[in-house]
């Protein structure tokens, strides 16, 4: 298992900071781990789980391509 910071999340997904503390809020991607005091990380593998829906649910809208 392996945890990302939020560089890794933003370069894994394209999307900005605050949109994706935007969709955690609404409950729609991974919320983090506390690893300290100030610091949070997400696991990999629920980030990439996050965007294989998101390739799934176009593949399901528009048809695979």
């Amino acid at each position: 298992m392996k945890v990302i910071r939020i560089a890794q999340v933003i370069a894994a997904t394209g999307l900005s900071k605050a949109t994706i503390y935007r969709y955690m809020s609404k409950g729609i991607f991974p919320r983090p781990i506390k690893l300290g005091e100030h610091s949070v990380g997400w696991i990999e593998e629920e980030v990439i789980a996050w965007i294989e829906s998101r390739v799934q649910a176009r593949d399901e809208l528009y048809g695979t391509v």
